[in-house]
This record gives structure tokens, C-alpha cells and sequence, in this order.
């Protein structure tokens, strides 16, 4: 399955913050290095996040454009619950994602919605 360019993973996690704040925080890019390691790597110095505008529906789609000229688009979500909200990155594979490399790349997400979580609720 190293070829496939179709597929996508729903990461998530439950915070236990309003999503008005969670929202916020998250759309902040100068948080970003706080809760996105990847986006702290000094190598990715030079990316550029973009997101959509702000809005009342939780979304917080956004374009990391890489210093290669690369655009990478990032589907993302701040959803309502009874208590807390759930925040979902979709992480999509690109052409040439090894099956590793989607797997590390899905346990890097992971561990940067836990890092928002960790800010979050303390």
C-alpha cells in the first residue's frame, strides 16, 4: 500500500476546554510552535500557516506552506460537546508517503492535539 494517495486518518481528541477557547488557541499561529512540533522544527523556520478566516463553526482548515515551495492542506476541526469539545485533524496521505512515514506522521499529529490538550486544560 506504499502507492496509495487516496487515503485519510481522523486523529482526535477530547479537551476539556470550551470550544470558543480551544478555537482561539489553536488559530493563534503564534501558538502554533507551543502545540505543533513539527511547525517548531528549525528547519521549518520558513513555512508559512495559513488558515481559513475565522469563523463560528469550528473550522480551522489551514495551508502549511513548506520552504520546498510545498503547499500541504490540513483539514481540522474544533467540534461542540455536552462537556469539552473534540478536535480532529485529518491527516491526508501525499503522493510518495511511504507506509511508515503516514504512520509517523499520524503519531506526530497525535501527539500534537495531546500537546494542545496538556495547554489547555491546565
Amino acid at each position: 500500500m506504499d502507492d496509495d494517495t487516496t487515503s485519510s486518518r481522523h486523529i482526535s481528541v477530547w479537551i476539556d476546554a470550551t470550544p470558543d477557547a480551544v478555537y482561539a488557541f489553536a488559530s493563534d499561529p503564534t501558538e502554533l510552535p507551543r502545540w505543533a512540533a513539527g511547525l517548531a522544527d528549525p528547519s521549518l523556520s520558513d513555512a508559512v500557516v495559513d488558515f481559513v478566516p475565522k469563523n463560528d463553526f469550528g473550522v480551522l482548515d489551514h495551508v502549511v506552506r513548506l520552504p520546498s515551495g510545498e503547499a500541504v492542506y490540513n483539514p481540522m476541526r474544533v467540534i461542540r460537546g455536552e462537556a469539552g469539545c473534540e478536535v480532529v485533524f485529518t491527516l491526508r496521505r501525499r503522493p510518495g508517503v511511504t507506509d511508515a512515514e503516514f504512520e509517523a506522521d499520524a503519531a506526530a499529529v497525535a501527539a500534537d492535539l495531546e500537546s494542545l490538550r496538556g495547554l489547555l486544560e491546565n
